[in-house]
């Protein structure tokens, strides 16, 4: 068996091999295209981990409050999210809620995916984050407002500052596997790695250097996420926790 890592330099019109990979004038190469597609995959999952963290925090902190009304909303969302498969609810979002809210018909399928997977997320990140507030001792609740400090404030100054700490690993799995999850997109037509990968294989027929070099970018995402999460995780512990530097 002989490799081609050439195919990455041919023009993606006609096949043909073009002087520059990257960037050369009006050819676009397939490692321009590549690079292109892997973009759009780190935009999704940017873009889509931020709509999760900001639902799954909320919702979190509602499944914790002495309401019982807040609650059941947050045990509502993150059990209905959850318990759809992330695929499900994309097509949902592309195919049938547009019909119901007709305005969504102008949103680009970039963005309904993003909703999608990051309210399919955010339901994992809501369960953390509650367990992450639970884990706390009941004494630092009842602290904060016996400081005279309101529910809003005690959860903002005394609970979440710690429990969000606590619950970075988790969260750090939930990043990656959003970068993971993103190859979903290519089922509505985003023109991300999955999709490069489908479309580059037939043409060139070169499957096993596109798909190696797709895998190795999805591996380089996910080292990065996990990088930029650690990074995160030993600037913020909290001293004498575990796992924290001694």
């Amino acid at each position: 068996m002989t490799w081609d890592w050439q195919v990455f330099c041919r023009n993606t019109i006609d096949g043909e091999p073009i002087a520059r990979c990257l960037g050369s004038g009006g050819d676009i190469s397939y490692l321009d295209w590549m690079l292109s597609a892997w973009g759009w995959t780190l935009s999704v999952s940017v873009l889509a981990l931020l709509v999760a963290l900001s639902f799954g925090c909320v919702m979190g902190v509602l499944r914790t409050v002495p309401n019982r009304w807040l609650v059941l909303l947050g045990e509502c969302w993150t059990e209905l999210f959850r318990n759809i498969p992330v695929l499900v609810q994309v097509f949902l979002w592309y195919f049938v809620i547009p019909e119901l809210v007709p305005v969504l018909k102008q949103v680009p399928s970039f963005l309904l995916v993003v909703l999608g997977l990051g309210f399919f997320t955010s339901a994992r990140i809501s369960e953390q984050v509650r367990a992450g507030i639970q884990s706390l001792p009941r004494g630092q609740r009842l602290a904060g407002l016996a400081m005279g400090l309101t529910l809003p404030q005690t959860y903002r100054y005394v609970l979440l500052p710690v429990a969000l700490r606590i619950v970075i690993p988790p969260l750090t799995s939930e990043a990656m596997g959003i970068v993971k999850n993103s190859a979903v997109a290519f089922a509505v037509s985003v023109a991300e790695l999955i999709m490069f990968a489908r479309q580059a294989q037939e043409e060139t027929s070169r499957g096993i250097e596109i798909y190696m070099a797709v895998t190795g970018l999805y591996f380089l995402s996910s080292i990065i996420v996990f990088a930029i999460a650690r990074f995160i995780e030993l600037r913020v512990r909290v001293p004498g926790m575990v796992g924290s530097a001694q």
